[in-house]
This record gives C-alpha cells, structure tokens and sequence, in this order.
C-alpha cells in the first residue's frame, strides 16, 4: 500500500512554524516535528505551538459518573467564554483553533502527586493521560479542562507551497496505522 518510508528529520529549531488551516477557517500554528515521503506525497507530523486542551463533563448518578469529552460544537459555544474566563484567572488563554482546542501561556508543571484523569479513546484498548487545568459550572453543569501529558501529534499532508494540509477522511483512515511507527522513528531519532 505505501512505498518504503524514506524520512528526514526536522531538526532545525529555529525553523518558521506553519500554519493549519481546517474547513471552518480556524487556523492552528504548529512546528513540523517529523517528515516523510510516502507514495509520492510528503506528509509531516505537526505538533501545535499552543498547548492542545479538552474540556469533559461528567453524566450519570455519583456512584457511576463517567468522564465524557465534550466534541459537540454546539455545546463549545455554550461554554467557551465561560471556560475562557476561568483560565484567564490562570494567566492561560483559550483560542478556538483548527483541529482542538488550544491554551496559550504557561501551563503548571506536573507533579507525580497530581492524579491524572485517564480518558478512554475509541479504541477503547488504549488511554490518554490529562492534566487538570481548571474546572468551571456553566448552567449547573461541571466541566473541567485538561490538557494531555503526551505529545498531541496531527497527521497534515505537505502541499507544493510548503503549507499543511488537513487529510480527508478516507486518507487519515489509510494513514492511521502509520502513525505509532513515524512517532516511534521520530522519538528515536531524538535520542540519538
């Protein structure tokens, strides 16, 4: 399906950020972590220049809440200024970005002793580890904002002109698979 991988690193930090833009217009700045050529398309792992959050709530009785992502666009604009104003007090600023939402300012640094919330993703076999960042009421309803331990990694396909480009579906789907190998070549080659 895919021609061998020939990669290069992007190593050079002082490289100019690039800038994701998704199908609504938001725009999202990212640096190019990691490039390679597949089938004749250059694709490059991007990593935000901001720092990616989720805002969750919580449903069903105490004994059995579950943590629940918020990703219905309707209910984001229902509580974003609120948010937006509880991590202000934070010195933290929420921007509506391409892709996720984004906090710019200087996140507090993790300490062992924080409990971070393990939220399940669609594969159900594997988790994400989150930050608390603040928790808020919007209309008698709790929501809390966290902010992932690992690096958030998008998949962009490389257009002629040097900008990224969002996948469609169908190829993210195709691509999917590759993605733990490129972030593995991509964190072994900093080690080396």
């Amino acid at each position: 399906m895919f021609s061998s991988p020939s990669s290069k690193r992007n190593g050079n930090s002082d490289e100019v950020p690039v800038t994701l833009i998704d199908e609504g217009g938001r725009s999202l700045t990212c640096s190019i972590e990691y490039s390679i050529e597949l089938e004749g398309k250059e694709y490059a792992l991007l990593l935000p220049v901001d720092s990616p959050v989720e805002i969750f709530t919580w449903q069903g009785d105490e004994a059995d809440e579950a943590a629940i992502p918020v990703e219905d666009e309707a209910e984001i604009d229902l509580i974003f200024e609120t948010a937006k104003v509880v991590l202000a007090e934070h010195n933290l600023t929420l921007l509506r970005t391409a892709v996720t939402l984004t906090v710019a300012g200087e996140l507090p640094e993790f300490s062992e002793e924080d409990s971070p919330l393990d939220a399940e993703s669609e594969d159900e076999s594997e988790f994400e580890e989150l930050m608390w960042l603040v928790s808020f009421y919007h209309e008698e309803q709790e929501y809390a904002v966290y902010t992932p331990l690992d690096p958030f990694f998008i998949l962009a396909r490389m257009k002629e002109d040097g900008k990224p480009e969002l996948l469609s579906p169908e190829e993210f789907e195709r691509l999917e698979p590759l993605l733990p190998m490129l972030e593995d070549q991509f964190f072994n080659e900093l080690e080396e």
